[in-house]
């Protein structure tokens, strides 16, 4: 069994910072990618920021430049620093690892429960 569990979310006035992390355990051979979405009420949940196995990230325009992602492969861990946030970056926050369980499975994608981010004042 494999679980994500993610941790940091919070509430934070605009132009502040936050780290999200999430954490990957169970019975793990190896994960591909790494990533964080996004979905705020009554939308689509959608792509924020990946980062291959190699560590080579890639973000949506929306977050590049004040976003980081971050991994730890001996951890199994992948973090998402979060500068300069704004009002529209409130959102619930998942993370997803593409997971392989042993050397002759598949590759399956797992999601985390969310964590709330709120930008407000």
């Amino acid at each position: 069994q494999v679980q994500l569990v993610e941790s940091g979310g919070g509430l934070v006035q605009p132009g502040g910072s936050l780290r999200l992390s999430c954490a990957a355990s169970g019975s793990i051979f190896s994960i591909n990618v790494m990533a964080w979405f996004r979905q705020a009420p009554g939308k689509e949940r959608d792509l924020v920021a990946f980062i291959t196995m190699g560590g080579s990230p890639n973000y949506a325009d929306s977050v590049k430049g004040r976003f980081t992602i971050s991994r730890n492969n001996a951890l199994n861990t992948v973090n998402l620093q979060m500068n300069s946030l704004k009002p529209e970056d409130t959102a619930v926050y998942y993370c997803k690892a593409n997971i392989r369980t042993s050397r002759s499975d598949n590759l399956v994608p797992y999601w985390g429960q969310g964590t709330q981010v709120t930008v407000s004042s």
